[in-house]
């Protein structure tokens, strides 16, 4: 039986970062960006103003007060985005819009609010000291400088960056394409009438929302019956890109992969030599597949019940999609809580225990309880929407009990 920290590594060791595409400024958010990105100009590519007022030499202002004012012509208006570039003379001023290129000659920005405003003739009532109020050529980036590195995620202020130095399209990793199955012949779409024995299905609703949660794009393809050749169909035709769908890069099933007399996707792929089945020593989640079929198409199969579903697509395919999508850092934030609810823990197994915040310790660390009355209870689907976290218990817990403190997996936000 697998530790669930081995178990994850080998979930690691198939992802590796998709192949690299160049995508629009506007598609760009969300991305992981595939190569550096260098400066080709400084940024700012010219000194400019940082105050609405009025380029000087600062020589023709020392001394200006409210009591002896500097009294100078205005020979130019420089709007931000003006092209002039006429040189100032001195004993002149040129008024000057936030943004806009200091003139040739102009060593200082006087604010408007030390002046009169004037526009043929303009009444300086304070000297500011050479180069204040100026953003130089180069103050942010210089040419060649690193502005991101490979691997960064493009959130809107990166994507800010790459707009600023000119870039109009920039490198990514494609994101991962998920085709979300769901397993039994108990399931049903929502909505739909139910015949005794039937459920709704929530599996292939909860994957393909943690799919794209984690940045990823989901195929969602609903409830499959439990017809193992039918089955091995639909994951061939997805593997090989003849499905309808197109091609996808990662199969994520749920149900079939017990011990069970029904358990269809175990039957559709144990002949497949790249996918295995194993126990891993977790709850909930024991029961787990992975591998790669013959295309290439990363699979996990993941056990039925929803809790466990979640928990292991948390802790094993998620990462994976996020290392598929170019990144290196692929945890989700832990932290230390304090439990002021205790619960039962499985023997010799580590435990994912769904969990909700309840307020702060003394310390100021945060309190922890289970997420429903229920506790771990795999199939409680509907009361897993309290959940915000995961608590990680050890193997070697016999028990939690209030006052303890756990590692603390936020999911929630």
């Amino acid at each position: 039986m697998r530790t669930l920290d081995e178990h994850r590594a080998a979930a690691l060791s198939l992802a590796a970062p998709l192949p690299t595409v160049q995508v629009p400024l506007a598609d760009a958010l969300g991305h992981v960006l595939a190569a550096a990105v260098h400066a080709d100009e400084p940024l700012p590519r010219w000194d400019n103003s940082s105050m609405d007022g009025y380029a000087v030499r600062q020589a023709d202002v020392v001394g200006a007060s409210a009591d002896r004012p500097a009294m100078l012509p205005v020979v130019a208006d420089l709007p931000a985005g003006t092209a002039q570039d006429a040189r100032l003379r001195a004993g002149t001023a040129m008024r000057i819009m936030t943004g806009a290129p200091v003139p040739p000659g102009a060593d200082t920005i006087v604010p408007v609010e030390d002046t009169d405003g004037g526009t043929g003739s303009v009444r300086i009532t304070a000297a500011p000291q050479v180069g204040v109020y100026v953003r130089r050529a180069g103050g942010d980036v210089r040419p060649g400088d690193l502005v991101m590195d490979a691997g960064t995620l493009l959130g809107p202020t990166q994507v800010a960056a790459v707009a600023a130095v000119g870039r109009a399209t920039v490198p990514v990793h494609r994101r991962p394409r998920v085709a979300v199955v769901s397993t039994g012949d108990e399931l049903a779409e929502p909505g739909a009438p139910l015949r005794r024995g039937q459920i709704p299905d929530s599996n292939s609703w909860l994957l393909a929302a943690a799919v794209r949660d984690a940045g990823a794009e989901a195929v969602r393809l609903g409830p499959v019956g439990d017809d193992p050749q039918a089955l091995a169909a639909l994951l061939a035709d997805l593997d090989d890109g003849t499905s309808p769908v197109g091609p996808v890069d990662v199969l994520l099933t749920s149900g079939g992969v017990s011990m069970g007399a029904y358990d269809v996707v175990k039957a559709a792929l144990q002949h497949e030599p790249g996918v295995e089945f194993v126990q891993v020593a977790v709850q909930p989640g024991k029961p787990q597949g992975l591998g790669r079929l013959p295309g290439g198409t990363l699979v996990f199969a993941l056990p039925g019940n929803p809790v466990s579903s979640y928990t292991s697509f948390e802790v094993f395919v998620r990462p994976a999609l996020l290392r598929l999508r170019g990144l290196a850092e692929v945890e989700r934030p832990q932290q230390v809580a304090v439990v002021d609810e205790g619960w039962h823990t499985p023997p010799r197994r580590a435990q994912l225990m769904p969990v909700r915040w309840t307020g702060r310790a003394a310390d100021g660390s945060g309190l922890v309880r289970p997420a429903t009355p229920g506790g771990s209870g795999s199939h409680l689907v509907a009361s897993l929407a309290h959940a915000e976290g995961l608590a990680i218990v050890p193997a070697e817990v016999e028990e939690v009990v209030v006052g303890d403190r756990v590692h603390v997996l936020r999911t929630g936000s």
